[in-house]
């Protein structure tokens, strides 16, 4: 072990100039409907170009949630028709469901590292569904594997961290883990279901700047749920406003009026105007708490 206490330089050119060519993803009066009976989805039709940064916004259980699990077949369709580049995610099988999840990275609120195992043994997962199995099982990944995970970790800058245990990091430097970890997949679609919901401001700052830089650069189509408003308006081109199962906000994400989160949330601004105190700040201590759409992990 000791010829790794240096990090290695990461490899030019291996991940962000090969980059596959990003999907698009389209719904078609697409519903879903829990085996309770709740509706998550209620004749939802977007068209999201590829290569869109997107925010998703609205309270805990408007189908933010629903609406992204549904895009990788976590969540199945009940009605319409919902398409992820040339799959039709809807009615698929098995297998097409694995080989789609192969090629779309998914970043989540908990973070899913383990903890145990290193930051680099954690980016490799990524690489899975491009490995042989008996690679995996051995640990014999790929040269080429590797230099993508050293590019992933460099460009969310955590590489000095190669060889630490996932436990050892703070929450937003797990959070960049997990990113990179998408990365190495070399996805054609990211899915970042509350990245930041438990991290501080200033950390949640810096994942969505993670995030932003991974579209611009590498033209991956990105869609992001939010809770926070103010991250909605700085870091999403587009924003998707739901409530209660629909679509009722859907167009620029900075332009987007007062009017219009008051139809989202459901809720009139008080006289103060201090709408991001009341919505923003509340539901990221609830999330932090546990409290919220999913809780903290």
């Amino acid at each position: 072990m000791n010829a790794q206490l240096t990090p290695p330089r990461a490899a030019t050119g291996v991940g962000a100039a090969n980059a596959p060519t990003p999907w698009g993803i389209d719904l078609d009066g697409v519903t879903v409907r829990y085996p309770n009976g709740t509706v998550g989805l209620k004749d939802v039709s977007l068209s999201i170009p590829a290569g869109s940064m997107v925010a998703i916004v609205g309270l805990s259980g408007s189908g933010k949630s629903t609406l992204i699990r549904t895009m990788n077949g976590l969540v199945p369709v009940t009605s319409g028709t919902l398409r992820v580049g040339d799959t039709t995610v809807s009615g698929a099988g098995g297998a097409a469901l694995r080989a789609l999840r192969g090629e779309i990275g998914m970043v989540f609120q908990g973070f899913n590292l383990a903890g145990r195992a290193s930051v680099l043994q954690n980016v490799l997962v990524g690489r899975l569904a491009h490995t042989p199995l008996w690679r995996t099982l051995l640990g014999a990944y790929r040269e080429r594997d590797r230099e993508l995970a050293y590019e992933a970790l460099d460009s969310v800058g955590i590489l000095q961290k190669l060889y630490a245990r996932a436990s050892d990091l703070s929450g937003g430097q797990q959070q960049r883990v997990a990113i990179a970890r998408a990365l190495t997949q070399q996805p054609k679609v990211v899915l970042a279901d509350e990245p930041v919901a438990s991290l501080d401001p200033p950390t949640a700052h810096g994942v969505m700047g993670d995030l932003r830089r991974i579209n611009e650069e590498r033209g991956i189509t990105v869609l992001v749920n939010l809770h926070l408003l103010d991250l909605a308006r700085e870091y999403g081109v587009r924003m998707i406003g739901m409530r209660a199962g629909e679509v009722v906000y859907d167009g620029p994400a900075a332009s987007a009026s007062d009017g219009d989160f008051e139809n989202i949330y459901g809720r009139a601004i008080g006289s103060d105007g201090d709408f991001e105190n009341i919505y923003g700040r509340a539901i990221g201590s609830a999330d932090r708490l546990g409290t919220g759409e999913r809780g903290s992990q």
